[in-house]
């Protein structure tokens, strides 16, 4: 298959999106990528990254392509699991302890960090409202996390996402408990598993 294809058919499995790293990745040169880039007319949306000028960008996408290991965290899992019914003012994500942040955080997402053994520890997929996957934390992490940080999270927020949480049919207890003793939030979260049962 020639190097043309090649990226027809990473444009294609991306929906529209085309990355320099996955052209990279493919061994197609630099020159290659950019003469198709133009000849396709693609437009820009971010560093490497290149769509067709109509389609509408995906934030959230765009975020997971640019730093593939950041994880949809907190109140951005809370959106995409649909247990808020507020969408959140920032996106926020989780970095193993180590990852260098800058361009998140430059970019106004909320970053947290975490021990490398435990950042995939729930690791999950949910579509965006645009209709891509990205990596997201389960619900159950999700809730973890929350009381994690519940300093610097609206307690309404959490008590919201608990009921949502509690009124779901695929809830699944056991993991909540598992993630709630590795994220040493068990003594926190038992006072709330009440609600649950």
């Amino acid at each position: 298959m020639n190097n043309e294809n090649v990226m027809k058919n990473l444009f294609k499995k991306n929906e529209g999106w085309l990355t320099l790293k996955e052209a990279l990745d493919q061994d197609i040169s630099k020159y290659e990528f950019y003469k198709f880039v133009k000849e396709n007319e693609l437009e820009r949306a971010g560093h490497g990254i290149y769509v067709p000028a109509d389609v509408w960008p995906d934030s959230m996408y765009l975020t997971h392509l640019r730093s593939t290991q950041a994880i949809f965290s907190h109140e951005s899992a809370l959106f995409l699991h649909d247990m808020t019914d507020r969408e959140p003012p920032y996106f926020s994500v989780t970095v193993r302890t180590g990852y260098n942040p800058h361009r998140l955080k430059k970019d106004g997402i909320k970053v947290y960090t975490i021990k490398e053994e435990l950042h995939v520890l729930g690791l999950s997929k949910a579509k965006t409202p645009f209709g891509h996957f990205v990596p997201v934390y389960d619900k159950e992490r999700t809730l973890c996390d929350i009381l994690r940080s519940r300093k610097g999270i609206e307690t309404q927020v959490f008590q919201d996402a608990l009921k949502s949480y509690a009124k779901q049919k695929d809830k699944n207890l056991r993991s909540l408990m598992q993630y709630a003793n590795a994220l040493s939030v068990s003594e926190i979260i038992k006072p709330y598993l009440e609600v649950l049962l």
